[in-house]
């Protein structure tokens, strides 16, 4: 058996597992990856192009099959389907790769895989496409960017059918790892923090320790903690990784800190905050004074913040299960600041987790504005008079967003602050004096994401 029949035998499972057993890409990717450590960077890059990209481009995959294929996809054996569809992404979007390797690969792995009796009718298919891909066209959008066409067309009435067209090719091109340095903000030359702080590398020593390890590094040009990494194998594998100079946080994300802007002895809240980032940022700006509490759900969500609390090393940090839907009658008004970065239908990362847009329905979007609404009516008693309330989300989705925000404003003692500034001119815009942001994948340098800021008005208990 060749290595790349390996290889893509290996993808094989992964993709059976998101497509036809519904599991998450991201997590099913990662536990494979994890399996396969012994493979080399190559091997390892290949199985997680083809699973990734077959994901990102299933609708437009699925579209060609079906036009050179007298069964159709849904009428397919589950197993051929899927061999199919990553060697249709192949075809059309691996040039590196022949042909005639990916037909011969894909019969190879319906015979080994008890279906010897299809292979003429898989070989048949794809040799059909691949005579014939350079003359396939898309009927529209939907098909274009591989997207549901339901939000297609609640993108396009949003925003526009040119936006929303660089919206949507946004999500399928190659993103990198995005990190946020840690760093607490010691004097010139002095690496202990002596409020109990852990020894800090310098942004250049992080990146001159990076590329001593074969990262690609280059910076966001935006915020000054932020690298873009490239060209690595693991993550866990980076000194600068293990000894907790970086932490995996999108640029985005890494505004919910600088909106924050906590000050020294603040007590602040994170009240669903797995697994972490935006708590570590804070705590990092709070140089070693006041204290961080992280809540989420589940033992397993906060052992995920554990996990990043011991490796950055901070002390001003802490971690425990609270349900946000449920009053802490202990933190009623004790809270400077509360981060509420709530569950939402993740639309603004479709680039790093493709399966969230064919996961999603107009029903759930509007579910989940409902429990938006319900937390942020248990944790806004949290927060002190005077004190600020950031609510954040990963979509960009106008019912979970700025709907909220009206409604929020309307509902409690709360006035808007204005972010004008916050973030630099790059990204100014009209609703900043409002006291929000909508930041969309392929306008802004980053995932989309929405942030805004609340200040509790003082006389109110």
């Amino acid at each position: 058996m060749s290595k790349d029949t390996d290889s893509r035998e290996i993808a094989l499972d992964i993709l059976m597992e998101i497509l036809e057993r519904g599991n998450y890409s991201h997590l099913v990717l990662r536990q494979a990856l994890n399996k396969y450590q012994y493979l080399d960077k190559t091997e390892r890059s290949f199985i997680s192009r083809i699973s990734d990209g077959t994901v990102e481009y299933l609708l437009q995959i699925d579209y060609v099959i079906n036009s050179f294929s007298s069964v159709k996809v849904n009428k397919m054996k589950p197993l051929i389907r899927t061999i199919l569809r990553m060697s249709v992404y192949q075809l059309l979007y691996m040039d590196r790769v022949p042909d005639s390797a990916v037909c011969n690969e894909a019969v190879k792995l319906a015979v080994k895989r008890k279906f010897s009796g299809l292979k003429g009718f898989v070989n048949g298919v794809l040799r059909n496409i691949s005579r014939n891909k350079e003359s396939i066209s898309w009927p529209d959008d939907s098909i274009r960017y591989s997207m549901p066409s339901w939000i297609v067309s609640m993108w396009q009435e949003v925003y526009g059918k040119e936006t929303a067209g660089i919206m949507m090719e946004s999500f399928l091109k190659s993103s990198v790892t995005t990190v946020r340095c840690n760093k607490v903000n010691l004097p010139e030359g002095q690496r202990e923090d002596p409020l109990g702080g852990v020894a800090r590398a310098g942004k250049e020593e992080i990146i001159q320790s990076l590329e001593n390890q074969g990262v690609k590094v280059s910076q966001s040009g935006i915020s000054d903690g932020i690298l873009y990494l490239e060209q690595y194998d693991y993550l866990e594998s980076l000194e600068a990784f293990q000894k907790g100079y970086i932490q995996v946080q999108d640029l985005s994300s890494s505004f919910v800190g600088e909106i924050a802007d906590p000050q020294k002895g603040d007590f602040c809240i994170d009240v669903c905050g797995a697994p972490g980032g935006k708590s570590l940022h804070i705590a990092d700006k709070l140089q070693g004074t006041g204290m961080v509490e992280v809540r989420d759900l589940s033992d397993w969500k906060i052992a995920m913040v554990q996990e990043n609390m011991e490796r950055s090393g901070f002390q001003n940090i802490r971690a425990k299960v609270q349900d946000a839907l449920v009053l802490d009658h202990d933190s009623v008004e004790k809270a400077d600041i509360v981060i509420a970065d709530l569950p939402c239908s993740g639309l603004g990362i479709i680039g790093r987790k493709p399966d969230i847009k064919y996961r999603m329905t107009m029903d759930q979007l509007k579910s989940l504005a409902a429990l938006q609404r319900e937390i942020l009516s248990v944790v806004q008693s949290y927060v002190k008079p005077g004190g600020k309330l950031i609510f954040s989300t990963c979509t960009i989705d106008k019912m979970e967003n700025e709907d909220n925000v009206k409604w929020f404003l309307e509902q409690f003692p709360f006035d808007g602050i204005s972010l004008e500034g916050k973030l630099g001119k790059e990204l100014d815009s009209p609703t900043m004096k409002h006291g929000y942001i909508q930041l969309l994948p392929g306008i802004h340098p980053c995932d989309g994401f929405f942030i805004a800021a609340f200040q509790k008005k003082a006389g109110f208990y």
